[in-house]
This record gives structure tokens, C-alpha cells and sequence, in this order.
């Protein structure tokens, strides 16, 4: 273990823009001049904000983490594009919201992509790897993908060379299709990877099925840096995507991380995490070019509550996994680029929305211009002594805004549930929260300030003016496939018969 255990491109003068991106057209990435950086993101599954020992964590030990955060940026106001999987995932990759592509499920049984979905991430759509690729990079993906299983929709046919890892999520294929008793206890230990009948891909084949998911977490380290090794060999810059399905339930750790923890599963889960990232940081510094590396780690929304303890922890925000309550989408995001990024702690707003244009920036790779873009970059931040871009969040569950933030207020239109409870709730009064000084959302002072609640719903109804309509790709089933309407999860995989119930 080493350290501690097809589009229009070029934008013109007047970019395609949301309204919160207007404006920031200076960048102050090191760019063009200079050799474009390589970059590794590294994306984790349903990890809370507060489960890193640089974000409070009691329980987890993550050196390798906590170290990046010491020596590079901490951002303490940074979100996931959604509060559940594929929609979080699209807005990631593609720099916008996942309303515009059609990746924003309509209900709670539709809410992500499943095993019998025929849909996902259209091709018109453009990825962060087909952007970087037309600048010559070179790219990989590695982990859990969830923007769809089909060949079309598969990361080799979204601009990434190669793949390896999990199509979608590492809970669903269970074995006996909807026969099988949903049930939180099912998760618990001891972890059974026959319980979950997942495949591995290696680019578009199937070469291990139930995906051995204890080794999952050291097999896609090893492709990491077996990526990162090549590459520099062929003397291009590099993109990796290391997208990990952990700590998403079931929890599966290798046997050196079992019970290495004092949080138990989830946290020797995390542990193993943050040692992948340890190798990794070592991988590059031993090749002679972490500092023509931008490293970035981040989760794709906050904790999954439902699972008890196999469940990470939001800290002082409220609630988790599934909800606009800044526990459901505000999450851990550490940038490091040694002699790059400007050591601090960031506490104003960023977004995973704003990786593309960022990306765009440092590289000199050009965005499509035929389109809107819900990010903004954030090199000013990142690269020079200015505060984030960024004033305003949108809040989306499924494809409406349920709530809206600029600077310190937030307000919340409509509320859902917890991932696996809970429903929808329209309210007739806003709720009103100062969130700098209450990032708990346990005041509500909308009573004493309508103007601001006003400004701020003008703001969602503009936001949800701006979105044209598209085929929404999580409602898309073969025939007959009915599941959904009785609030039934779709398990079954695509080579079973679909339930007409």
C-alpha cells in the first residue's frame, strides 16, 4: 500500500449559456501555453458529506484523502448535479442538468436507470471524453457506469476508449426478478454476491457475472494506474473516469480492509476507498507528473439513509440520498494539482455541473456551441486568489426544481422523502432558509423575508422555462414492461422475461 493505508464545437462570441454562467467568460486556468494537464476524476457512490476525515468523519481513517484536501482545495458548498444516480451521472459528464437530456426520471419506481430500461444517455449528447478527446486525450472509465447498458449507450460508445466495471448499480439484478423479498436486511452481513446478479464488462463484453464485488475496489485501482501508465508511454494527455460503485449497498470490502475500521462495514469501505486513492497519487508521483495532474474526487449524491448503518453520515445537514435537503445533494469535493491549485478551504458554491467547462478551460478543448450548459468554470477559484463563479443551485427531483439557492438563502417549493420513504410534497407556503448560518435547515424564516422567497421562485420558474422538452430515456421499457405504476423496482435483467404485473 503505498502513502497512508457529432456536435457543432468552438464557442463564439456569445456561448450558449444558462443565466448563472453569463458572465464568466475570463478564465484564469493555465492553459493554451502550456502542455494540457491530465485529469483524473475520481467519482464515488452515495458517500455522505461528512464521511472523510478532513469533513468530520469520527470513524473513518482517510489519510490519502485528508492529504489531497490539506494540500489542494476543500470546497464545503459543493453539489451533485441530482440527489440519485443516472440523473447525477448526466449532469456530470455532460455539464448539463439532466432535465435537457432526457435522464430525469417522472416517478419514484423510474427515478434511475434499471436492468430492463432500453433507454439511456443519448448520443447527441456530448461527454467530457469526446470534448477532451478532440484535444487528443486519450480516456478510460472504470467502475459503475448507470447512463445505460445497451451497446449504444455503453462508455465506448460515449467517447471513452475503454471500459471496465459495473453497467449500473451494484444492488439491482436480484436473482428470481420481482419474486424477490426487498428487504434492508437482505444488504446486511453476511454479503452474498450471489444475492445481486450484476455483471462485469470489460469494454462491451460480459466477462464475469455476478460481478465479484469484493475485489472490485482493487481491480479498478489496477486499471487505473495500468491507464495512466500507458498513456504516458503514448505521450498524450489523459482522462480517467474512475467511477467507483462503493459505498452504494451491498458493502464489499477485499480482506485486507474487513473489519479495519472503526465504523464497521461502511467505514472499511470508505477506508479501502481512500487507500485506491492513495495509489493512485503514488502511481502519478512515481511516474514524475502529479503536477501536470488536476485530481478530483467527489460523490454523485449524499448518503442512502435507508441503510442504517451501512449507511454514511451528512453531518449537520439534513437528511440524505433522494432529497433536496442540502443532505441529499451537497457533497465532499477536493481538487489537488501540486503547484496548480491554490491551497485553501472554498466555502462558496460549486457544482459537478461546472467540471466540463473547467475542463474545457484548462485543456483549450472547445464546448459544443449549439447548446445550453448549466456549469460554469471554475478556474478563478481554483487557480487564482477570487471566489467561485457560481451564486445559484437548482435543486431538481425528477424533472422539476424543488428548491433554489442564491448565496446564503435557499428555498424549497416542493420536499420528497428519503431515498426509500417518504413522498411528494407540493407546499402551498415556501420554506425560507439562511443556509450559511443554518446549513441544517431547521429555521424556516420565509415569513420574514417574501421578497427574497419572490426573487428566488422567479428564479425556478425562469430555470424551468429555459428546459425544452425531450424523449425522457428513464421511461423507456421493452413491451408489456408495466413496473413502475404500483411503485414496483424493475430487478429483473434485460434477457428475462418482463413481468406484466
Amino acid at each position: 500500500m503505498a502513502l497512508l493505508m457529432g456536435a457543432a464545437f468552438a464557442l463564439p462570441a456569445c456561448q450558449t449559456v444558462s443565466s448563472e454562467a453569463a458572465g464568466a467568460t475570463e478564465s484564469a486556468a493555465p492553459t493554451t501555453a502550456e502542455t494540457p494537464p491530465n485529469i483524473v476524476l475520481i467519482f464515488v457512490d452515495d458517500m455522505g458529506y461528512a464521511d472523510l476525515g478532513s469533513y468530520g468523519s469520527p470513524v473513518a481513517r482517510t489519510p490519502n484523502l485528508d492529504r489531497l484536501a490539506l494540500e489542494g482545495q476543500k470546497w464545503t458548498s459543493f453539489y451533485a448535479p441530482a440527489s440519485v444516480c443516472t440523473p447525477s451521472r448526466a449532469g456530470l459528464l455532460t455539464g448539463r442538468l439532466a432535465v435537457r437530456s432526457g435522464m430525469a426520471g417522472l416517478v419514484h419506481a423510474r427515478h434511475v436507470l434499471f436492468p430492463t430500461s432500453t433507454g439511456g444517455l443519448p448520443q447527441s449528447e456530448v461527454t467530457i471524453a469526446e470534448m477532451l478527446g478532440r484535444k487528443g486525450y486519450r480516456s478510460a472509465a472504470l467502475g459503475k457506469w448507470h447512463l445505460g447498458h445497451l451497446p449504444e449507450f455503453l462508455p465506448t460508445s460515449q467517447g471513452f476508449e475503454s471500459y471496465f466495471g459495473i453497467p449500473y448499480s451494484n444492488d439491482m439484478n436480484m436473482p428470481g426478478g420481482n419474486e424477490t423479498p426487498w428487504t434492508v436486511e437482505l444488504f446486511f452481513e453476511p454479503p452474498n454476491i450471489e444475492n445481486w446478479d450484476v455483471p462485469l464488462m470489460d469494454d462491451e463484453e460480459i466477462i464475469e457475472r455476478p460481478a465479484n464485488q469484493p475485489t472490485l475496489t482493487k481491480r479498478y485501482t489496477e486499471r487505473a494506474i495500468e491507464f495512466m501508465q500507458d498513456s504516458q508511454k503514448s505521450g498524450n494527455p489523459f482522462f480517467l473516469y474512475l467511477a467507483h460503485n462503493m459505498p452504494h449497498t451491498p458493502l464489499f470490502t477485499s480482506d485486507e480492509f474487513k473489519g479495519v475500521s472503526a465504523g464497521d462495514a461502511y467505514g472499511d469501505v470508505i477506508e479501502e476507498i481512500d487507500w485506491s486513492v492513495g495509489e493512485i497519487v503514488s502511481a502519478l508521483e512515481e511516474m514524475d507528473i502529479a503536477d501536470k495532474t488536476l485530481v478530483i474526487f467527489t460523490s454523485d449524491n449524499g448518503p442512502w439513509l435507508t441503510m442504517l448503518t451501512h449507511s454514511g453520515s451528512a453531518g449537520r445537514l439534513r437528511d440524505g440520498k433522494g432529497t433536496t435537503w442540502e443532505g441529499g445533494m451537497r457533497v465532499p469535493a477536493i481538487f489537488w494539482w501540486p503547484g496548480k491549485v491554490q491551497p485553501k478551504t472554498i466555502t462558496g458554491m460549486g457544482s459537478a455541473l461546472d467540471l466540463m467547462p473547467t475542463f474545457s478551460a484548462i485543456s483549450g478543448a472547445d464546448m459544443p456551441a449549439d447548446r445550453t450548459f448549466d456549469g460554469v468554470d471554475l478556474s478563478s477559484a481554483l487557480f487564482a486568489d477570487a471566489d467561485s463563479p457560481r451564486d445559484v443551485i437548482y435543486y431538481y427531483r425528477f424533472t422539476d426544481v424543488f428548491a433554489v439557492r442564491k448565496g446564503r438563502y435557499k428555498a424549497h417549493f416542493s420536499t420528497y422523502g428519503s431515498f426509500g420513504g417518504g413522498g411528494r410534497h407540493d407546499l402551498e407556503t415556501p420554506l425560507l432558509y439562511d443556509i450559511e448560518a443554518d446549513p441544517g435547515e431547521q429555521f424556516d424564516i420565509a415569513a420574514n423575508h417574501p421578497d427574497i422567497v419572490a426573487e428566488l421562485k422567479a428564479l425556478a420558474d425562469a430555470q424551468t422555462a429555459s428546459v425544452e422538452q425531450v424523449e425522457n430515456q428513464l421511461e423507456l421499457y421493452p413491451p408489456g414492461e408495466k413496473r413502475g405504476e404500483d411503485e414496483k423496482r424493475p430487478w429483473t435483467s434485460e434477457d428475462e422475461e418482463p413481468s406484466s404485473d
